[in-house]
């Protein structure tokens, strides 16, 4: 009977490894339920969803997607977040922050993000991606920046021409 439970557990950790885009592991080893549940929230307003997994039949899950689970993603009690790679983006800011980091129960052990497996501090730095919004504005800003510059460029030749005249007309000339 467990290998039937067993079975069905690892198959449904397969199915969430195939549907989401992004997913980080993370250790839950000394967080309470009452601590989690303002967590959850948070993370289901970004579009995330947080679990609790068992750490074999995790292992067994990757292994049958290709990654090789490390030794500090396995040790202790596990949990992954996973969603979208927008939600698994701020997923990861959110449990980076300084609220989340401070009681220290919470720590990044890796992460599946875009098809490739990432390490501890590679999943840390998922927190430094932009989002699409801010990556939509730095896009703009680089289209418009040189447009902008090229407008003041020919801006100046005939407002500089016109200032000329201005000053000669000012100092008595024509």
């Amino acid at each position: 009977m467990p290998n039937l439970v067993n079975n069905l557990i690892a198959n449904e950790y397969d199915g969430l490894l195939a549907k989401a885009e992004g997913v980080i592991v993370i250790s839950l080893g000394r967080v309470t339920v009452k601590e989690l549940e303002p967590l959850r929230n948070k993370l289901a307003k970004e579009g995330a969803r947080v679990r609790m997994v068992r750490t074999s039949l995790l292992r067994r899950a990757m292994a049958e997607k290709g990654y090789e689970a490390s030794p500090e993603m396995r040790a202790g009690n596990t949990g992954i977040v996973y969603g979208s790679l927008e939600a698994t983006i701020a997923a990861a800011k959110l449990l980076t922050s300084a609220e989340v980091k401070k009681p220290g129960k919470i720590t990044l052990r890796g992460a599946i993000f875009d098809g490739g497996l990432l390490g501890p501090k590679d999943a840390l730095a998922l927190a430094d991606l932009p989002d699409k919004q801010t990556l939509r504005s730095q896009l703009v800003g680089c289209i418009v920046g040189p447009l902008r510059g090229l407008v003041t460029t020919l801006n100046a030749l005939p407002s500089g021409t016109a200032r000329v005249r201005q000053a000669k007309v000012d100092k008595g000339g024509e």
